[in-house]
Parts: C-alpha cells; sequence; structure tokens
C-alpha cells in the first residue's frame, strides 16, 4: 500500500518515526511530507533515511512530476500525525499553503489524523469546530489521548502511541489484523468495519460500578471491563469519536478515549444522561448494580461486642438502560442506536436466552448483547460467547452468536452497529 505520512510542527513528530518504521516494517511504502516547522523539531535527512524516498516540504520540488498533485492522487492512505491545531486548520479550511497541505486537497484515499496539543488548544471551539468539519467531509479524526504534555501539564492532547495510530490508520483503510498478519502470504481477509463510523460518536459504558458500605467497604461485582475496552478499541479502528464512561476497570484505558471516571451507579447515570444529547450510539457494557445500600456509614462499621450483625438494608439503583430508552422516546433525540448488555447466570424458571429475550422487551433496546456469566465465565477472561438479540428477530429464531476473543466479539459489534445504522440512517 503507498502511504503518505504528514508530519505536523509539534514535538511529538519524534513518535512519527516510530510510526513510519512499523509501517514500512509491515511492508508499506511511505512517501513522509513534513510541515516546514516540523522539520525543527526532526529533520529532513531523517525522514529520507527511514523512508528510502527523497522528501520535500516544497510545491516547487520535483515539479516534474507535478507532485503536488501526484501524491495525493497516488496515495491510498494519508496519515497526519502530529496534526497540530494550526495544521487541522489549515485543513478545515482547505488551504494549499504548502505540498502537505496540498496532498491532502488531492486526496483520492481515506485521510487520516492523529491530533496532538495542548489541551486548551484541543478543547478550544475553534479547533472542535475544525475537526468537526473535517469528520464531516469524511475525514478520520483520531481522539488525542491524555497524559503528560510539554511541560508539567496533563491532559487530552497527547499523541497517541505509534502502535495505535498505526492499527487505526490501517483499520481506516481497509486493513484488517488479519490482512496484516498474511500480508506476506498476499491472502487478504475482506472482512472489515473500518472507517464505518467516521463522522459518528460512540458512548460506550464499561468496568463495574462500587456502591459504597462506609469508607472501607464496598458492593461490588466481577466485571474487569475488558469487554468495553475491547468496543471503544473497536469503534476508535472504525473511525468513531468515542466517549468512554468508565467505572472500576480492571484493564488499561484505550488509548485515544475521552474518558469519564465514576464510581457508583448514581454516577454513571449522571454522566450517561449528559452524553446521550450529543452521541450517535449509545454501548451499555457497564456491569451496574442493581442495588446499594440504603445508608453509606461516615465511619467503618466495626463488630459490635455483643456479636449482634449488623443490618444492611439495600435500595434499588435506576435502570440506566430503560431510562435511556425512555428519554429518547420522550424528546425525539439522542442516539440513533442504543446497544444494552445483559449477563444471565439461567435458572430452573427461565434459560439464559429466555431472560434475555424478556429484558430486551423491557429495556426496549435496539440490540441486547447477551452472555452466560458465572465465576469461570466472561468476567476476566479473555475469551467470551455472545448472542446479539434485536427486537426484528423473528418469534422463535436462534438469535446471532458471535464467540471468541472480547477483541473478535467487539469488531463483530462494532460492524454490526454500522450495519443499523446504515439501515436507520440511509445516506442521502
Amino acid at each position: 500500500m503507498r502511504i503518505v505520512l504528514g508530519v505536523g510542527g509539534g514535538i511529538a513528530a519524534y513518535k512519527s518515526a516510530s510510526l513510519l518504521r512499523l509501517f514500512t516494517e509491515a511492508g508499506h511504502s511511505v512517501q513522509v511530507i513534513p510541515t516546514e516547522a516540523s522539520t525543527r523539531f526532526v529533520g529532513i535527512a531523517t525522514w529520507e533515511a527511514l523512508s528510502g524516498h527523497p522528501v520535500s516540504t516544497s510545491v516547487f520540488d520535483a515539479v516534474d512530476t507535478v507532485n503536488h498533485v501526484r501524491l495525493g492522487h497516488e496515495a491510498d492512505l494519508i496519515v497526519v500525525a502530529p496534526a497540530t491545531a494550526d495544521l487541522l486548520a489549515r485543513a478545515a479550511a482547505g488551504l494549499a499553503s504548502d505540498l502537505l497541505t496540498n496532498t491532502l486537497l488531492m486526496a483520492r484515499g481515506p485521510v487520516f489524523f492523529a491530533p496532538a496539543m495542548h489541551t486548551e488548544m484541543w478543547n478550544h471551539p475553534a479547533t472542535q469546530a475544525n475537526v468537526a468539519t473535517l469528520r464531516s467531509r469524511g475525514a478520520i479524526v483520531m481522539e488525542p489521548a491524555s497524559g503528560r504534555l510539554t511541560g508539567k501539564d496533563s491532559g487530552p492532547g497527547r499523541l497517541p502511541e505509534p502502535d495505535d495510530i498505526f492499527a487505526a490508520a490501517l483499520a481506516a483503510a481497509g486493513v484488517t489484523k488479519a490482512e496484516k498478519s498474511a500480508a506476506e502470504n498476499t491472502d487478504q481477509d475482506n472482512s472489515t468495519n473500518s472507517g464505518r463510523l467516521a463522522g459518528k460518536t460512540v458512548t460506550v459504558t464499561a468496568g463495574g460500578t462500587r456502591e459504597p458500605l462506609d469508607p472501607v467497604r464496598f458492593l461490588g461485582n466481577r466485571s474487569s471491563g475488558k469487554q468495553g475496552a475491547a468496543i471503544a478499541e473497536a469503534a476508535l479502528a472504525a473511525g468513531a469519536r468515542v466517549r468512554f464512561i468508565a467505572a472500576h476497570l480492571e484493564t488499561p484505558v484505550p488509548s485515544g478515549v475521552d474518558l469519564v471516571q465514576v464510581e457508583t451507579a448514581l454516577e454513571l447515570r449522571e454522566a450517561v444522561h449528559a452524553a446521550a444529547a450529543s452521541t450517535d450510539v449509545l454501548v451499555m457494557s457497564a456491569a451496574v448494580a442493581d442495588f446499594r445500600p440504603g445508608e453509606n456509614a461516615e465511619t467503618k462499621i466495626k463488630k459490635r461486642d455483643d456479636g449482634a450483625d449488623p443490618v444492611i438494608t439495600l435500595v434499588r439503583n435506576p435502570d440506566i438502560l430503560q431510562e435511556a430508552v425512555q428519554c429518547r422516546a420522550e424528546s425525539g433525540t439522542g442516539p440513533a442506536l442504543i446497544v444494552g448488555f445483559a449477563a444471565e447466570t439461567g435458572d430452573g424458571s427461565a434459560s439464559v436466552l429466555e431472560y434475555g429475550r424478556r429484558k430486551l422487551e423491557r429495556k426496549g433496546c435496539d440490540l441486547l448483547v447477551l452472555n452466560q456469566v458465572g465465576r469461570s465465565l466472561v468476567f476476566g477472561q479473555d475469551n467470551t460467547e455472545v448472542r446479539i438479540l434485536s427486537p426484528q428477530d423473528a418469534p422463535g429464531s436462534e438469535p446471532e452468536a458471535v464467540a471468541g476473543s472480547k477483541a473478535d466479539v467487539a469488531r463483530h459489534l462494532v460492524d454490526r452497529i454500522a450495519e443499523e445504522l446504515d439501515a436507520a440512517l440511509p445516506s442521502v
């Protein structure tokens, strides 16, 4: 594949050298186009040595090959990393002030931006408007990572790690992990959800809530958050902006998401309501406690000298999924697609599938991902098996079943979500 790697003028430009190496070692031909400002951080000689191609910033070099037109036309993928606030603004405005912005205007294939800048720059309304403009035109703008920035500051605006950009950018061009591993054998896998959620905002809840009993103890559950994190990564790879509402996790937060951290069911409820109006897809994969202690003791509950056992009264937590569905119905706004999760055990009264179907009807969501859970099932494991239920399923029919790693299931679910969105919101 022929890739153009645009490099913006930020200190994170040094990371793009590792990104370039990842592309070339995967067998891709990479033409680097730095901005003039970026050469103050990484020189042209470095890019030429690592890419094996001559490098220029000017439209007046290699005029005989009409470089400013040819490079964009020939590229199968254009990746801009880091994409500074200035570069995003110039791209959104359609300026052609150097070789890179000329090439962006001539692009025929996917265009992928990996932003890097200070938090205030990223959050500024002008930058957010430019990002929205680029996404509306079909470009994929990855969410920046959160972390240590230049100097002592921390926050969103950090360039995602090269491995994450590499995977997401190739996904944007329609290259799956299976295709990458089989590239040397020229065996391609054409099934991919890549880029299908470009311009969409996906909100994913993940992890298990913790309901405090006293300053030391809480009621919790066995959820690790692995499935939710995998869904967030799959949605990012499909080009979406991902808002990640995380309760307790036993897995790293995916790089590139907008992170919202919560602890309790009530905090998660507030975060979901705040996000619902500005999201296209809501995926409720968090394990939300059904009950919480009626009282949260201000001091540690101690064993009594008389040997009496404490009495703990539980109260019901709100049904966040059902509320989201009801709010959408009442307001006529909100997510176009709401996906619920159901962790069931089954019992003598009904099977896991029967309980799942009842829950789908009761909740009213658009899709329900059902799995059987237990001490050695699903929670904390890397593999899973789910069934995807829909109100459109024919009575008595077997729902779609998916098994494999949680990453595999996440990619399949994101593909299904894209299909449902295509059906609900046809292109005009």
